[in-house]
This record gives C-alpha cells, structure tokens and sequence, in this order.
C-alpha cells in the first residue's frame, strides 16, 4: 500500500507543477472571470449617476417615496427628485444638474402617459428605475401580499402531465447544471486522460518502465497512476467549482432577481454520483490506450475517440428534453458514456425511476471497476513492448 501512494504522490504532483496544468487550471476561472467583467462595464455604461427630477401633473404622486433597494448593487440607487414646474426642470436639464425629467400626464391613471425629456439617449436603468418607482407608488394603499405581487410578477410552475415533476421559475438554472457539468467532465476527462496516457507512453518510450517495475508490481504502478490523474482531475474540477460558487454567491448579493435563484441539491448529488465513476472508467480506458500503442502521436488519437460518444447528449438535447421518458433517453442514460449528461438531464424534467437511476449508477460502477482490471492487464502485457503495439485480441485470448 505505501508503495501505492508513492506512485499516486508521485503522479499527481508532476503534473499540478507542470505550467501548462496551471494554465489549464486558471484559465477557465480567467475566462469567466473577464466575462462577468465586461458584463460590469456594460452595466457602468447604461449607468448615469446623475438624479433625474419627474413633474407630477396628476397630483397622484404628490406624496411619492423612493422605492426600496432590497439587493446590494455595484452602484448607488437612482435620486429621483420631485419638481414644482416643467420650467425648473428644463432649466437644471440644461445645466447638467439633472440627466432627464419625466412629466407625468394629468389622466395618468386613465392613460397612462409620461414624458420624458433628455439631452441625450436615456439610460434604459434609468428608464427601469423610474418605471419601478410608479409602480411602488401606485402600490402604496394596497395590502402587502398584493403589492409583493404585483411587483414580484406571478410564480410560473411547470407540471409535467405523466408525473408529478414540478418546475418552478427560480429554478430555471437547474436546467443548465447538467449542460455546464457536462462539458467540464469532457475538459477534465480530456485533459486529466491525456496526461496518463502521455506519461504511460513516454515511460515506454525512454525506458522508464524497466527500473519502476522492479520496485513495485504493475497493479500498485497502474491503480497508483489512475488515482493520481484521477486526484488531477478533481483537483482542477474542484478548483473551478469553487470559482463558479464564488461567482454565484456574487450575483446573488449584486444582481438583481439572482437571489430567487433555487439550485435542487438532488441534481448535485445525482450529477456527482453519475460523473465520478465515469471519470474513473474513462480514465482508466485511456490509460489501456496508452499501454497497448507504441507512440504517443498515436495515443493521443485514440484517446480523442472518447470525446465522441460522451458529447452525444448535446446534439440530442432537443429530442431529449421534449421526451425525457423516450426508449432513446432511457438508452443513451444506460450506455456508460452518454449517461453522465442524459441522466441528470432527463431528472430536470421528469422524474426518473429510481430502477432506471440504480441501473445507471450500477453499470457505471460495474464499467469503472472493469476498466481498472483491463487497464491492469493491458498494462502488464504491454508494459515492456517498445515499438510495437498490443493487439486487443492478445489481451482477451490471455484472459481466457
């Protein structure tokens, strides 16, 4: 067992120290990192700071209060400054003192009608922020609850019509999760894979192989590799994880309408639960790649097929999400590669059988333990073959 973890410490540690891991590592955080900044600089140019002033011809507003931030915000909420006459108000508009003025018509409640009157294009968040300030106001005499109501909008609930799966707005966002974590488990699985496979054939190449495998036993060097790239994986998943949740309680506190936001923790766990034993299984295919090929130019070939049927859910999400309950959703949530994205998908909109989950999960476990053994047995039959490849049939015929 120590000789195991040696091989693990070793195999992790070589490649988070490698720039190019590093790279890898910062730049998805980087990436979104530059996306939400330019999303903020878009926000500070639709952003005035300037007050804006609003002429009350209708008498309805003679009273009015500025209505309540309940979210923190990047930038100070909107002055809104009542004016006595259109005059006054032209006049500051024209010394810079105010951005706008809104003149609110006298039948304001029969039709509605506001003016507004700017030296330049008005700033749609001012536009919002005005519209959101009559309608506070408007509200000012109903009860609470119809006021929280009618400014909060309606609740829309979406209720599947074969079972009792129920969707609501705020939970939107789960419908992305699957998505989002399916293309990290491709990054990962790819990047992750290519390292083990890299380092089994340069091992080979330069002879490595010959002095390691005098010290240890080719099952504690394999599981010992597996684990390690494995622990590399994890390791840059855990990382951006951390980012997106950093990203997340951000837009929570600065975004308006980010804080009704509900992410279901079963989609989490069912997602882990389906992704772990497929990285295991990927992984470790990719490390029988790289024990039956003589080149690395070659295994990086082989290992790119592995993207392939694990991105089938993406070209067939449209299918999959208008009929969840489908023979081709229950297939593809049963073969090994698809299922870690079509699983958690299909669980967004209908609720899954729980024989059809446990199925899953099992021939994923079953299919990452298989993988472990032929990587083991491939590893053992190849490992001192230099320039020539394993056929597969040599593997199976040994088997037997």
């Amino acid at each position: 067992m120590k000789k195991f973890w040696l091989v693990f410490r070793n195999e992790y540690l070589r490649h988070v120290k490698r720039r190019r891991f590093i790279f890898a590592l910062l730049s998805m955080p980087l990436f979104f990192g530059l996306m939400v900044g330019i999303g903020i600089l878009a926000v500070a140019a639709d952003y005035d700071s300037r007050p804006v002033a609003y002429v009350d011809l209708s008498g309805y507003f003679k009273n009015a209060q500025p209505a309540p931030h309940t979210t923190d915000s990047l930038f100070p909420p909107l002055v809104i400054k009542p004016y006595s006459s259109v005059d006054q108000a032209r006049n500051d508009l024209e010394n810079g003192v105010i951005q706008a003025y809104f003149v609110i018509d006298p039948n304001y409640l029969d039709n509605g009608m506001v003016d507004v009157t700017s030296r330049d294009t008005l700033k749609d968040a001012t536009r919002q922020d005005f519209q959101s300030f009559l309608r506070y106001n408007l509200l000012l005499g109903q009860p609470a609850p119809v006021a929280n109501r009618v400014l909060n909008g309606p609740d829309v609930v979406v209720q599947s019509l074969d079972t009792n799966r129920r969707m609501a707005s705020n939970e939107v966002v789960n419908i992305l999760l699957p998505l989002v974590s399916g293309l990290l488990f491709i990054v990962v699985v790819n990047t992750s894979g290519s390292y083990l496979v890299q380092a089994l054939v340069e091992e080979k190449e330069n002879r490595t192989m010959e002095i390691v495998i005098t010290s240890v036993s080719d099952q504690q060097l394999m599981s010992g590799k597996v684990a390690g790239n494995l622990a590399v994986g994890l390791t840059e998943l855990l990382v951006w994880l951390l980012f997106g949740f950093l990203g997340f309680a951000f837009a929570r506190r600065y975004i308006p309408g980010a804080q009704d936001i509900n992410i279901n923790p079963d989609f989490v766990v069912l997602m882990v639960a389906t992704l772990l034993p497929a990285f295991v299984m990927v992984a470790a295919l990719m490390a029988a790649i790289g024990s039956t090929v003589s080149t690395s130019r070659e295994a990086q070939q082989w290992a790119g097929l592995f993207t392939l049927p694990i991105v089938i859910p993406f070209w067939l999400i449209v299918p999959l999400m208008e009929s969840p309950n489908s023979p081709l959703a229950v297939a593809m949530s049963l073969i090994p590669l698809t299922a870690p994205i079509t699983l958690p998908l299909r669980a967004t909109f209908t609720e899954v059988p729980p024989w059809q989950i446990a199925t899953s999960l099992g021939i994923l476990v079953l299919c990452a333990a298989g993988s472990l053994w032929l990587a083991g047995r491939t590893f053992r039959l190849g490992m001192l073959r230099y320039g020539k490849r394993l056929a597969w049939r040599e593997v199976f015929r040994k088997a037997e």
